[in-house]
């Protein structure tokens, strides 16, 4: 992962060069405590006003070709379709394959992952808690894209670390009973509770899936309350987006990627 400017990271992978991707930190914005200061979540108590300009400056630095489809996370894992019926529809994923359509995912805690066709055909991001996780939405997600894990490079964002993770036996259980090699992703705690590694569960779910060229991961949102919001650390808070976009390629340039 690397700096594009103090206010978003970009992925650092092999992705093709029509594929566009970043993920906003909680700076550069104008929201207030305890949203400060780059918050784009329209749903957690922020001044409407504040969220709408914090929304234009990404549009604008980052030079999007349209509005993200802010979709209605509802820790599921339902797919919408930015290219048809369902674009509108609450989803914990969006994915296109037309240029100038820009999936978000809204996190402070929560893995983000994005998804890009090797051939820079289609791209999707999916929002990973644990229950979304859990109840399949990156299998969801490459059902909807129709493409093998093979022919997909993927990438974890920030989340929050299996330091700072700490779930009940319920949420171990319910990894361990689609597949008992989750055991690696759980720690026992002093507490009689589990250390949750979402990043190593993503990664797991994604092998089985065929992807194998994984990158990101390991950075935790928890930890660094300079860059990033965690609704674990701090309850009431922002959010940040992991965007995912196909740009407008000269001519020469689409021929050569098809």
């Amino acid at each position: 992962m690397s700096d594009l400017a103090p206010d978003w990271l970009t992925p650092d992978w092999p992705a093709p060069a029509l594929v566009r991707a970043a993920f906003t930190l909680r700076t550069g914005g104008v929201s207030a405590p305890p949203f400060e200061s780059l918050n784009v979540g329209a749903h957690v108590g922020d001044h409407p006003e504040a969220v709408a300009e914090n929304r234009g400056r990404i549009m604008r630095r980052l030079e999007l070709p349209g509005e993200p489809a802010w979709v209605e996370q509802i820790h599921g894992h339902e797919i919408a379709d930015l290219d048809g019926a369902r674009a509108t529809a609450p989803a914990d994923a969006s994915f296109t394959r037309v240029a100038g359509r820009v999936c978000a995912i809204q996190v402070a805690d929560c893995l983000p992952v994005l998804l890009a066709a090797r051939n820079g055909s289609a791209v999707a991001a999916a929002h990973c808690g644990w229950r979304g996780l859990a109840g399949g939405v990156l299998e969801a997600t490459l059902a909807a894209l129709r493409l093998p894990g093979g022919e997909l490079y993927a990438w974890l964002g920030p989340a929050i670390g299996p330091g700072a993770f700490e779930v009940g036996a319920e949420v171990r259980a319910a990894f361990l009973a689609q597949d008992p090699r989750a055991a690696t992703a759980f720690t026992a705690n002093s507490r009689g509770r589990w250390q949750c590694d979402l990043f190593a569960l993503a990664r797991q779910r994604l092998a089985k899936l065929g992807v194998s060229a994984v990158y990101g991961g390991g950075v935790c949102t928890h930890d660094d309350p300079q860059r990033f919001f965690s609704y674990r650390r701090d309850g009431r808070c922002g959010r940040m987006a992991a965007l995912i976009w196909l740009t407008r390629a000269p001519l020469g340039q689409a021929r050569a990627a098809c």
